[in-house]
């Protein structure tokens, strides 16, 4: 089932949820980094003889206890293992996850693990949940879905333009790359909602009026934006 995420510019993207087995996977991928990490820790001061104290015991366990908040946010929603498995952690309302949003799901994960052993209501609650979240998912608003495959050319659109091309609409520098990449997004879909939407979007931003179809419009907004930004 597809989770249906709506942009800032209220365009409906959907997302494929992580598989259980997947999500599974990738917590078995951080654990083997976490081991590595604490091996390390105990190793190295063994080797070398030297004594360790209170200080030491913090420094090493702090990135143990604190491991997913800290790679969920430095690696924008992705753990090592989610880096491996091709996944990561997004909002159900479109905006891009935030602290606030990472340090819920690592609180709840933390009272997951320690209140449930094993971990079997967390595998429960992502197996029934249509939107595949965890209790600390369902609090945060988020939830953790695939990542979509590389794209070619003909995905993303960029096309060869001449030398003497001509842009048609110059106020499609007021566009984000951001905005042009839902419109490329809108593009691929092909639905026909999603483009009027999507092309009565981008008139409102900018101001420009045409009377194109909208994947003709938003096609030439694609190409004027790839031009201007280009010279």
């Amino acid at each position: 089932m597809a989770v249906a995420i709506r942009t800032s510019q209220n365009v409906l993207l959907e997302y494929e949820p992580a598989s259980l087995g997947e999500r599974i996977l990738a917590a078995l991928i951080d654990y083997l980094v976490i081991f590595g990490w604490v091996v390390l820790m105990v190793t190295i001061p063994n080797r070398l003889g030297i004594r360790t104290g209170n200080f030491y015991v913090v420094f090493a366990m702090l990135p143990v206890v604190s491991y997913d908040l800290i790679s969920e946010w430095f690696l924008n929603g992705r753990s090592i293992g989610k880096l491996a498995l091709g996944i990561r952690v997004v909002m159900l309302d479109g905006s891009p996850p935030g602290l606030g949003a990472y340090l819920i799901r690592w609180l709840l994960r933390i009272v997951e693990s320690v209140l449930f052993v094993g971990g079997i209501v967390p595998v429960i609650t992502v197996a029934v949940n249509g939107k595949g979240q965890r209790l600390g998912d369902i609090a945060a608003g988020t939830t953790v879905v695939k990542l979509k495959p590389a794209v070619s050319l003909d995905d993303i659109l960029i096309r060869p333009l001449t030398e003497n091309y001509i842009v048609q609409f110059p106020d499609v520098r007021l566009l984000s790359d951001r905005d042009i990449g839902i419109v490329r997004e809108a593009l691929r879909r092909r639905d026909t909602d999603v483009l009027i939407r999507t092309a009565d979007k981008i008139k409102e931003v900018t101001g420009i009026q045409s009377s194109m179809s909208s994947q003709a419009f938003l096609e030439t907004v694609v190409s004027d934006y790839q031009f201007i930004t280009t010279q």
